[in-house]
């Protein structure tokens, strides 16, 4: 079986993943869409603990997840992250950046 590194990572790959470590999931909101500027501004907040029970598929763009966005329609940008402390999922977007991950 591949390995997430070595899949191309999809909207259906982001799913599966949240759905396999919804209990050890962590989202990092990198950046996000302010309306007071109208434009994406960085938000340099800690990675915080996804609360399990509020994680909801039914939620279309979100997931129930706090700071984490999809658009869909093809203008998602999927990628592999590892960081000192982290492996997941880096989720892009015209709403902003977020990493949805959990602890190596």
């Amino acid at each position: 079986m591949k390995s997430l590194k070595d899949k191309r990572i999809t909207r259906a790959t982001l799913k599966s993943f949240i759905k396999k470590n919804i209990n050890d999931l962590y989202v990092l909101s990198v950046s996000s869409f302010d309306g007071m500027t109208d434009c994406v501004q960085n938000t340099n907040k800690a990675p915080r603990k996804v609360d399990a029970s509020k994680v909801d598929f039914n939620v279309d763009r979100t997931f129930g997840i706090e700071g984490l966005w999809t658009v869909g329609s093809s203008r998602d940008y999927f990628t592999y992250h590892e960081d000192d402390m982290f492996v997941g999922i880096n989720v892009y977007n015209c709403c902003g950046e977020s990493i949805i991950a959990v602890i190596k």
